[in-house]
């Protein structure tokens, strides 16, 4: 079954986010609410929500465009275009009542074989169905977004005893293909799979912190990064999705729950955590929560919560000794209050997980999926255990007196997950191991790192065969920074490519990590300039302009498939390759100005190349040095692929793939059929204005210096970008070729290199991680 439109009904924080990721991908979609009474305007809920969308931060659209892709109607005067739609999402009120009487309207209007589902996240879906007719039950499922639904991968299904298969896969492929969602199966009991392993683990941190006496700011540096939990930590976390949230799921588990269940007899109501819901402390979107703002005479101050006062107090770095261990297996067996702290908070939730499997889901992965992807946790509770050790995990049960689960008995000695013959293996809860399947159609560097060897290694990239004559580049340097290694190793790669005598014919750059590449490693170019190292700077430079220029002429395809962030360097590679297939969460931009200098690989020249050959530009030698000036010296970065093509960072014909699992198989295949006939572009020189259009563009600068929006250094860093997307000394009876544009890239670059407050902006951000405006 196709689902070419879809129906949200319910246009809160949910069904809006909802409705704008479905427009995200492409579809037209009908959002439908109340019509308040005595409202002139019928559509007012549902066209507000669509306002908001376009307000919040971080952006639920891709594009502010996609938008129009949302009808705004109302649940009395439109009903009727539900026939339209081939599913239909009720995200209406938590209460069973309001659910019902919407199933009602709903059955009365949609086409026959429509799928509904509910976004609930607390009601069981026996309760939801049970009392509607039999033909609805068989179209009825659960789909359980996370907010916000844009950003948050998981999606879990819920099926009945009733739904029909082809609806369930229906949805399954849908979510997974066009919204890019990591879908899980989960059984109908309380709080499916990630919301009742995640209460837990929040309920525990919650109680364990005031029973210890451990500050916020103590309990929120041991339970997060050390075990690849939310870096916020959970005070942090609770702050960021709502307070008032927390007596809300409560008050769902101890209705569903079993009286006897682990997270009921850990419950407590603690009369701070009311006291600052009911005046208004619900967190980030209140007054504060347990970390607030205030303004003193000195400026804006952080404050935290004191657990035992309940009065806020400036922010004080945690000292506990425990902090410093960044392992988790040691930190466990620390001896101060934060050891205590994370002993007490594993033990438990680490043995809630390994006993509700298979109560809650079919097996270990699928447990694992649902909190890396719903709660951003690294590690989800059995590869943590694996990370600590299942023999260590189990004397930590006996030592807090928890009975240890059978599935965790299943592992002594062992592991969860293994490597054999190149594949990776679960523990089934029959104590067998089992190969961990792929959907079809995924295809997973790391899974082809397990059965191969790499055809070259250095410290920072290494190269891969990833099948069908397809070599692969990936970076693995610290937040792959780009570096003389990486350089080296994509050179190294178009040379095995072009003598492999056709057992390669196309590359791709391509790398699983966080981010793709955050731009060149200034850290080195920081160093050097304080040794006055010069010459390594400048063979630094050329070595790159050289590498990324071979690749835009190699005489097969380079593509380049980024995710996260693609920055500098990262972009400029982007802009050379013959095609960029990118994940729709892929964050592309030319920050160099950021740190004082200007792009120096190519970006300056490539960005104006394509400026100069858009056809829907406005006519004239400026507009397109505007464009380019604009974009680069504003550190400008799309907030996905889709406003990428809109910067001209990405081409009509590059591709997006919105599933980030599916995006090396996407890659693998458009190199493949790039491949077929390929020819490289032909050198494309520019008539540029010279002097006449740097004086032009630096008017502007000077312009802002004056207004207060720029620093007088800002202007030297943005003249410095003039003259290069002027052509320096030239005008536009002349041409300007790619290698004196990229010479002219070298000058600048190598000017600002030695400037003071240069190395100062590079030094900042290394420290801090914030551009500093001197």
């Amino acid at each position: 079954m196709a689902i070419t439109k879809v129906a949200v009904i319910g246009s809160g924080v949910m069904g809006g986010g909802i409705a704008a990721h479905v427009a995200n991908a492409g579809l037209p979609v009908v959002l439908l609410d109340i019509v308040p009474p005595g409202a002139k305007n019928r559509n007012i809920v549902a066209e507000e929500a669509i306002e908001r969308l376009l307000k919040t931060d971080p952006a639920p659209l891709m594009h502010r465009d996609f938008a129009r892709r949302i009808t705004p109607c109302n649940l009395e005067d439109h009903l009727a275009l539900l026939a339209e739609c081939d599913w239909i999402v009720e995200a209406v009120l938590e209460r069973l009542d309001v659910k019902h009487a919407t199933y009602a309207k709903i059955d009365a209007a949609r086409k026959p074989g429509s799928i509904v589902s509910s976004n609930t996240s607390t009601i069981p879906l026996r309760d939801l169905v049970g009392a509607m007719p039999e033909r609805f039950q068989r179209d009825f499922l659960i789909t359980h977004f996370f907010n916000p639904p844009r950003y948050m991968r998981l999606l879990e299904i819920v099926k009945g005893p009733n739904t029909r298969a082809d609806a369930v896969q229906a949805i399954d492929e849908f979510c997974d293909l066009r919204l890019g969602k990591g879908v899980i199966h989960a059984r109908d009991t309380p709080g499916f799979i990630a919301n009742r392993i995640g209460g837990m683990w929040i309920q525990s941190a919650l109680q364990a912190a005031f029973d210890l006496g451990l500050s916020i700011e103590e309990a929120d540096a041991i339970m997060g990064r050390p075990f690849g939990m939310p870096r916020t930590g959970i005070f942090g976390l609770l702050d960021l999705v709502g307070i008032d949230l927390t007596p809300q799921v409560a008050a769902s588990m101890q209705r569903t729950l079993p009286k006897d269940d682990p997270y009921i007899r850990l419950y407590k109501e603690r009369p701070l955590i009311a006291r600052m819901i009911a005046e208004g402390y619900t967190g980030r979107k209140g007054k504060g929560g347990f970390y607030r703002m205030t303004r003193t005479e000195t400026g804006r101050v952080r404050e935290a919560i004191d657990l035992a006062t309940g009065q806020y107090r400036p922010v004080a770095e945690p000292t506990l000794a425990s902090i410093a261990e960044r392992k988790p297996d040691v930190l466990l067996r620390h001896g101060d209050r934060g050891g205590q702290y994370a002993r007490r908070v594993l033990a438990q939730t680490l043995a809630y997980a390994a006993a509700l499997v298979p109560e809650i889901a079919d097996d270990i992965v699928a447990v694992d999926e649902a909190m890396r992807w719903g709660y951003t946790w690294k590690y989800g509770p059995f590869e943590l255990i694996d990370e600590i050790g299942a023999d260590a995990v189990i004397t930590l049960l006996e030592g807090e007196k928890i009975a240890v689960p059978p599935l965790l008995r299943q592992a002594a000695g062992k592991s969860f997950y293994r490597t054999s013959a190149g594949r990776l293996e679960y523990l089934a809860v029959d104590g067998a191991y089992v190969r961990v399947k792929r959907r079809p159609g995924v295809l997973l560097l790391a899974d082809i790192k397990r059965k191969s060897k790499p055809l070259a290694r250095n410290g920072s990239a290494s190269l891969w065969d990833v099948g069908d004559r397809v070599l692969c580049l990936e970076f693995h340097s610290k937040m792959n920074a780009i570096d003389p290694d990486i350089v080296f190793m994509l050179g190294k790669g178009l040379d095995t490519v072009k003598k492999s005598n056709g057992a390669f014919k196309a590359m791709v750059v391509y790398n699983e990590a966080e981010n793709f590449s955050v731009g060149a490693n200034v850290g080195l170019a920081l160093f050097a300039a304080n040794v006055a190292l010069w010459p390594f700077i400048e063979e630094g430079e050329a070595a790159g302009q050289n590498a990324y220029k071979d690749v835009k002429y190699a005489p097969f395809p380079v593509l380049s498939a980024p995710s996260g962030m693609a920055l500098g360097g990262g972009c400029e590679i982007l802009l050379h390759s013959a095609a960029v297939q990118a994940h729709a969460e892929s964050y592309i931009g030319l920050v160099e100005t950021g740190v004082g200098l200007v792009p120096g690989w190519g970006g300056c020249k490539e960005l104006l190349t394509r400026q100069v050959a858009n056809k829907k530009r406005p006519g004239g030698p400026m507009p397109p040095l505007m464009q380019a000036f604009e974009a680069i010296a504003l550190a400008k970065v799309s907030r996905s692929a889709a406003e990428a093509g809109d910067m001209l960072m990405l081409r009509e014909s590059d591709g997006i793939t919105m599933n980030r699992d599916r995006l090396l198989a996407d890659a693998k295949a458009k190199a493949l059929a790039l491949a077929k006939d390929y020819q490289p572009p032909k050198p494309a020189p520019l008539n540029l204005p010279g002097p006449t259009g740097a004086a032009a563009l630096k008017l502007g600068v000077t312009e802002l210096v004056h207004q207060g929006k720029a620093t007088a250094y800002d202007a030297v860093v943005a003249e410095r970008l003039a003259e290069v997307l002027s052509g320096g000394d030239t005008d536009m009876t002349l041409e300007t070729s790619e290698d004196q544009l990229l010479a002219l890239e070298r000058r600048a670059f190598q000017s600002l290199i030695r400037e003071p407050k240069t190395l100062a902006r590079i030094e900042h951000m290394l420290e801090t991680g914030k551009p500093l405006r001197n």
